[in-house]
C-alpha cells in the first residue's frame, strides 16, 4: 500500500495549481478527478483531445498518477467519454477508474446495465473500475455495493468508509465490502458529521489497513479532505499523510 491524495481535496482549481499544492504537502502520488463542473481536467477535454491530455498527465509535476476518478456528463456523449478516459489510463499506466453508483431512485436494474457496459469497456483497455461508496446513492448500502460487484463482472468497490460512520446505514458492518476494494478515498469522519479535524472521527485508519492488508490490497490510500470554514486545510493533509504513512 501507498499514499496518495486526490485533486479533489481543492475543488474549483484549475489541475496544474492542485497538482503544484500537492508537491508543495510531499505527496508523490495523485488521484486526478475528471469531472464537468470546475476548473479542473473535464471529460470533455479528453474526448475532445485525449492525446493532449495524456501529455498533460504524464507532466505532472513529480506526482505520479495512480488513479481517476471519472463523472461522465449525462448525455450523448456519456460512453464516448468513459471510453476517451479508458484510454488515457492505459496511456498513461493507471490502474484504476472510479464511478459514481446511480443516485437513490434510480433503477436497479438499469443502473447493473451502464456498470456492465463501464466494466466492459474498462476490462478491454486493461483497467479496473471501482464504484465509489458514496452517501445518497445506491453504493451508500455496504450490502448493495457488494451485489453490484456480484452482478457486474469486473468491478470493484472505491472504499470511502464515511458513509458507513455518518449515512443512513451507519453501525452497520461492511467487513463484506473489503474483499471487493480497488481503491480507497479517506477523510476523517463522526457519526453526525461527514468530515471532520483528523483525530476527531470515528475511522480507526490502522484497523482498516489491516483488513485491507488481509484481503491483499496493495493500491493507494488517497487522502480526499476538502475545505472546512476555520481549519487549516493544508495542515490537515499534512496531518493525514504522515498518519496514514506510520501506519505502513
Amino acid at each position: 500500500m501507498f499514499v496518495a491524495a486526490s485533486t479533489d481535496c481543492f475543488p474549483g482549481v484549475p489541475l496544474d495549481e492542485a497538482l503544484s499544492r500537492l508537491v508543495d504537502l510531499e505527496f508523490n502520488r495523485v488521484e486526478i478527478a475528471i469531472r464537468g463542473d470546475g476548473p479542473g481536467l473535464r471529460p470533455a477535454d479528453v474526448l475532445a483531445d485525449v492525446d493532449k491530455v495524456i501529455a498533460q498527465c504524464r507532466n505532472t509535476q513529480r506526482l505520479t498518477p495512480v488513479a481517476y476518478a471519472v463523472d461522465p456528463d449525462p448525455g450523448d456523449n456519456y460512453y464516448k467519454q468513459f471510453a476517451a478516459c479508458c484510454k488515457l489510463a492505459k496511456a498513461t499506466k493507471v490502474v484504476t477508474i472510479t464511478v459514481r453508483s446511480g443516485e437513490l431512485g434510480t433503477p436497479f436494474n438499469a443502473e447493473i446495465e451502464r456498470l456492465r457496459e463501464l466494466a466492459s469497456m474498462a476490462t478491454q483497455a486493461g483497467v479496473v473500475l471501482g464504484v465509489l461508496t458514496q452517501e445518497g446513492r445506491i453504493s451508500q448500502d455496504p450490502s448493495t455495493a457488494v451485489v453490484l460487484c456480484q452482478q457486474v463482472k469486473g468491478l470493484g468497490i472505491t472504499l470511502d468508509p464515511s458513509p458507513f460512520i455518518c449515512g443512513p446505514h451507519k453501525g452497520e458492518q461492511y467487513n463484506n465490502v473489503f474483499k471487493h476494494v480497488v481503491h480507497t478515498q479517506l477523510r476523517d469522519t463522526a457519526k453526525d458529521k461527514m468530515q471532520v479535524r483528523i483525530g476527531q472521527g470515528e475511522i480507526e485508519y490502522s484497523r482498516l489497513i489491516t483488513q485491507l492488508s488481509m484481503v491483499h490490497y496493495n493500491r493507494a490510500l488517497c487522502v480526499h479532505i476538502t475545505p472546512m470554514a476555520e481549519v487549516d486545510h493544508v495542515g490537515e493533509m499534512r496531518k493525514m499523510r504522515l498518519l496514514l504513512e506510520s501506519h505502513l
